[in-house]
């Protein structure tokens, strides 16, 4: 329980920075791709979002992980290696009362719960939409319209229907695809317009949006509380309704589709009209005027040496700031406080094990058993410490690791030699952790 609420909160204070920080990251880097086109603007975001919904996750580890991780690259011969991490390692570590970290997560578990029943609802409204929908007799002309695509593009399994209970056209569903018509949208269009609205919902169909948006929705999840994860998904959607507006435009002709774009416009004037979640629809009032203007704006070309360069600078930003994201990572420790947790007199007190690490005095490092690195076993061995009012360890304990080699690393903590850790002026015993991790190279 304690190592989960360390992660949970390490977690929480680690999203907090690393999402804007990557979300500067894919602003700068779609900069440098201006001109590439919306589906390089895309990915672009999509990256973004990935790294923002795993970045954190990975971040919160435990430092003894991520030191093993590091450890294994820095010791590329034969030869094992051990290293000790007390508490959170290198970086910052940061301590918090059980209280705070209860009411936290608490909080946290809330607001998630939140998001994750408004998921629900939303996916029980896209069904009773697809319920009462109405579906077009085959020689409808929108009918007509949407076997002519399905042949050409060679999609299976789609119908089209009209809706009442929708003011653009949606496209829902990933096996049973439907394409969602208003009802009033199909008498008061020209032929014209509405092969152009179809033609942008079989793109989203090519590209399975419906399906890539609900996977975007549950790996958002768990940071749907960060706005800046807000600003990445809008992003995403507004990029890949460029994407479908190209791929339209295939189609139709980019001239003649933006005048249509312009004409169907006209049927969100009313800014009662609601979105329908996790719908693809072709109208967006926010990136409206911006997709009209890529329609028209004649494309830069760009030389294929420098799209190699500029891909080249993105890749290097992009592994830059992630690596330092993990590096300049915070952990929190759950079960320990700077501060006494015991009263005096009543036992040991609980120390952050960064605090006592700046306290050892002396203590050899732990020797890799040879029988240990013969049979190629490795892991990380957890201790729990006591250290007297004089510095010395009086009790140790296994909490866990590979039984080849626990003795070493007891044998090792036990020489240990801290300075006294004074409490109000006066020493006092202390309880810690320590972790001694065994490497061997590949």
């Amino acid at each position: 329980m304690r190592q989960l609420e360390s992660w949970l909160l390490s977690y929480l204070l680690n999203s907090l920075w690393q999402i804007p920080l990557l979300l500067a990251m894919g602003w700068l880097a779609v900069r440098l791709l201006k001109g590439t086109g919306a589906a390089v603007e895309h990915r672009v975001w999509v990256t973004v979002l990935l790294l923002q919904s795993l970045l954190s996750a990975f971040s919160a580890l435990p430092r003894e992980w991520l030191s093993a991780l590091r450890d294994r690259g820095a010791h590329p011969s034969g030869d094992a290696h051990v290293s000790v991490v007390m508490g959170s390692g290198t970086g910052f570590g940061a301590s918090l009362p059980g209280v705070v970290l209860a009411a936290i997560a608490i909080a946290y578990a809330a607001t998630i719960g939140y998001f994750a029943v408004r998921f629900v609802w939303n996916w029980k409204r896209i069904s009773a939409l697809r319920r009462q929908a109405v579906i077009l007799p085959p020689g409808s002309e929108a009918a007509l319209c949407c076997a002519q695509y399905a042949t050409r593009l060679g999609i299976s399994g789609v119908s089209v229907a009209s809706s009442s209970r929708i003011f653009g056209p949606v496209t829902v569903g990933f096996l049973r695809k439907l394409i969602l018509l208003p009802a009033d949208m199909l008498s008061g269009l020209s032929e014209v317009d509405l092969n152009a609205a179809i033609a942008h919902e079989f793109a989203h169909l090519r590209r399975n949006d419906f399906l890539k948006n609900l996977l975007y929705e549950l790996l958002s999840l768990p940071l749907s509380y960060h706005p800046a994860l807000g600003f990445t998904r809008e992003r995403i959607m507004e990029s890949r309704e460029m994407v479908c507006d190209q791929m339209a435009c295939e189609i139709s002709g980019p001239q003649e589709y933006a005048r249509s774009l312009l004409r169907l416009a006209a049927l969100l004037v009313n800014p009662a009209h609601a979105r329908i979640p996790h719908a693809i629809g072709i109208l967006d009032a926010n990136t409206f005027e911006r997709r009209v203007m890529k329609l028209t704006r004649k494309q830069k070309e760009i030389h294929r040496v420098q799209r190699m360069a500029i891909v080249l600078v993105c890749t290097a930003l992009g592994v830059g700031t992630c690596a330092s994201a993990v590096a300049l990572s915070i952990h929190v420790d759950a079960g320990s406080t700077s501060v006494g947790d015991t009263a005096p007199g009543r036992g040991p007190v609980n120390v952050a094990p960064e605090v006592m690490a700046g306290n050892k005095i002396s203590g050899p490092i732990p020797k890799y058993p040879a029988a240990a690195k013969k049979a190629r076993i490795h892991g990380t061995v957890l201790l729990d410490a006591i250290i007297g009012k004089d510095g010395s360890v009086e009790q140790l304990t296994v909490t866990s690791g590979p039984e080849e080699l626990q003795q070493s690393a007891l044998d090792a903590v036990r020489e240990w030699k801290y300075k006294p850790f004074l409490l109000n002026g006066a020493p006092v015993e202390v309880k810690t952790t320590i972790t001694v991790i065994y490497t061997l190279s590949k």
